[in-house]
């Protein structure tokens, strides 16, 4: 039966982005496009010009050990660009090897981080639109469900108890149920809730919303005792918290956990899918970080107790901050100097500027981005974001 073709976004390229494009062939530079929309396609087809000629002989992208949500990730910057479809032969074959890793339990993953590669591979399905994939992605979405710390218990095994929602872990999704909840796996979680159809009152984003007000460094909203002021998050609230940007020591003499950006956007974000307005403290505090610490140039905070340390994650920090900013809904952000930026301009620069000849990026080996399929996956992934968000909001 032949599959339901998704509905590609139109996308307005121009003659500028032809002669970009033949320009790019020929190494002809003197030709660029001008308009930001056309300088996000042109290095977003660069970018997934690389892609496909990397793919795997087994029609995956991950390499070795690499955990097969880098597949998905890269099928998920394909299905977002109206040049290609999921009919696509590479693409048909691409998601046949992403699900060849489903299990049983309806998880999509081949080691540990379960969390992480379910939900990346329900981001991709959703997208791609395809019913023929719509059985393994709502049994993958039931997994994730599942691993939600909640005061319900569902179908897994490894729910061995009930989580008061007085737990730091309420709410939140980890590694699974025997360990803890953090940021990272809860707003990954949350992306693959929001791409598979969930509205903000769903119970998954309302539980969600508690535990990521504990990651959140607020202390009139967060019920923590190592909570801070200064609006941002960290990685997570339980046993007295813990962040990779370190820890300081607060005018008041206490210990208090460096907020970083990943972190902050992650909480941003998912505060914005549980349907918080702008005028809720816990976002308006969380902005405030965002102005007062804007950046492109490394991960904010990451560096500020290592030097070495401060573009750990970058690409991932891109990512989740196109999305955070995308649902938030404000191009121009106005920083602590005031200054304005306006953030889908200044990314699309930015990762123009950084990307390779061949269409790829690279970032540090912290957190695998020294590998170029991963990190370029995300940095078309962000500029997608940026390119959409200009669509929705035109520059003025």
């Amino acid at each position: 039966m032949r599959r339901v073709r998704r509905l590609a976004s139109s996308v307005s390229v121009g003659f500028t982005l032809v002669l970009a494009i033949a320009a790019a062939a020929s190494g002809d530079v003197t030709t660029q496009p001008s308009a930001p929309g056309d300088r996000a396609e042109a290095t977003i087809e660069k970018g997934l010009g690389y892609l496909k000629s990397r793919q795997n002989a087994d029609f995956g992208w991950q390499e070795g050990s690499d955990p097969p949500a880098i597949t998905a990730l890269v099928l998920k910057a394909f299905m977002q660009n109206s040049h290609y479809d999921p009919e696509n032969p590479f693409l048909d074959k691409g998601f046949d090897r992403l699900l060849s890793y489903q299990k049983p339990d309806g998880s999509i993953s081949a080691d540990l981080l379960a969390t992480y590669n379910t939900a990346i591979a329900v981001s991709a399905l959703a997208v791609s639109k395809e019913a023929e994939y719509k059985d393994q992605m709502d049994k993958a979405v039931k997994y994730l469900r599942d691993l939600q710390w909640t005061d319900k218990i569902e179908g897994l095994p490894q729910q061995s108890k009930k989580v008061d929602p007085s737990d730091p872990n309420y709410g939140g999704f980890g590694y699974g149920r025997q360990g803890r909840a953090d940021d990272s796996n809860t707003n990954i979680a949350l992306d693959a809730l929001k791409d598979a159809g969930m509205k903000s009152d769903d119970p998954a984003f309302q539980a969600a919303l508690k535990f990521v007000t504990r990651c959140q460094n607020n202390s009139e909203t967060n019920d923590q005792k190592w909570a801070g002021d200064d609006g941002g998050f960290v990685y997570f609230p339980a046993d007295g918290g813990s962040s990779p940007a370190g820890e300081y020591i607060g005018p008041d003499g206490r210990k208090l956990l460096r907020s970083y950006g990943s972190m902050t956007y992650a909480g941003l974000k998912s505060m914005m899918y549980a349907g918080l307005t702008k005028d809720d403290p816990r976002v308006k505090a969380a902005w405030k970080w965002v102005a007062n610490n804007w950046t492109l140039d490394e991960n904010p905070g990451m560096g500020a107790s290592d030097p070495k340390a401060a573009d750990s994650g970058l690409f991932y920090y891109y990512h989740t901050l196109a999305r955070a900013l995308r649902a938030y809904g404000e191009p121009v952000i106005t920083d602590s100097k005031g200054k304005q930026h306006d953030w889908r301009i200044e990314l699309i620069d930015k990762l123009q500027a950084t990307q390779g000849s061949d269409g790829s990026f690279a970032g540090t080996q912290k957190w695998m981005e020294n590998k170029p399929i991963l990190a370029t996956a995300l940095g078309v992934l962000a500029l997608q974001e940026a390119q959409g968000d200009l669509l929705e909001h035109p520059v003025k």
